[in-house]
């Protein structure tokens, strides 16, 4: 079995002991983190020391960064977009472990639709799909998860009729997400639970989302077609959500039969 999750965390050294603890009761394989918040020579590795795991990351002061946990030492790292543009190392990292690549991705948020930040991520994720023919194939075992920041389906997003404008569920946003994903990706909560309504975010900007359901699913775990039709389980922890200081995403994990 292999046991993976994702996680935005919203700054590292803020979360480290929500980390450390699910962690702890979880035993995950891979842990998969986003906007880690943290430039490398401050990356808080002794922190991290107790839980035994490999860590591997690439970061910024501030804004973004992406980390892979992992119980195996990687036999492949990799960081960052490699088709000669912006490379926006903090989002992007990939690792090769048992022989199946893992790549965890902070896709960038859009701010506005009328800004360069939107076309810029819609952008990357055409980057992305070649980036996947570059270095995957859709035959073989691999898994793509982190925050996408789109929610593909009405269900996923609350109120889904007043965020058509949104950068995350905004038409062009779904189009260039499914765009990508169709290079052979699956995603495996929809694959086990297609009428399950799960939210992965709740926005701190609205005091009682939590507690009255107000969310999006954004993060994803998605797999190519050898490994989609070995997930077994998936599901999404919101008990993090309610921790102290918490972070505004919680994790979600899944659980693949490897051969």
């Amino acid at each position: 079995m292999m046991k993976i999750a994702t996680f935005n965390v919203n700054s590292l050294r803020k979360r480290l002991q929500i980390v450390l603890d699910w962690l702890e009761h979880n035993k995950p394989d891979v842990l998969c983190l986003q906007e880690t918040k943290v430039q490398d020579s401050e990356f808080p590795l002794l922190g991290l020391a107790p839980c035994g795991y490999e860590i591997t990351f690439r970061g910024m002061k501030s804004y973004n960064g992406v980390a892979i946990l992992s119980r195996k030492k990687p036999d492949v790292v990799r960081a960052g977009l490699d088709d000669g543009g912006e490379p926006d190392e903090p989002r992007l990292l990939h690792v090769v472990i048992d022989g199946i690549p893992i790549i965890n991705t902070y896709i960038p948020q859009g701010f506005e639709i009328d800004s360069p930040k939107y076309a810029y991520k819609l952008e990357w994720y055409k980057r992305l799909r070649c980036y996947f023919d570059k270095h995957l194939s859709p035959d073989a075992p691999a898994i793509w998860c982190g925050d996408m920041n789109v929610a593909p389906r009405p269900m996923d997003v609350h109120s889904p009729e007043k965020h058509l404008k949104h950068v995350c569920y905004h038409e062009d946003a779904k189009n260039a997400y499914q765009g990508t994903l169709g290079w052979g990706f699956h995603d495996v909560f929809v694959r086990l639970y297609p009428n399950r309504q799960q939210y992965t975010f709740w926005d701190y900007r609205a005091p009682s989302s939590l507690e009255s359901n107000k969310g999006w699913r954004i993060d994803h775990i998605l797999a190519t077609a050898p490994l989609a039709e070995r997930c077994i389980k998936a599901d999404v922890d919101v008990e993090p959500r309610r921790a102290k200081d918490p972070s505004d995403h919680t994790f979600l994990w899944a659980e693949f039969s490897i051969p």
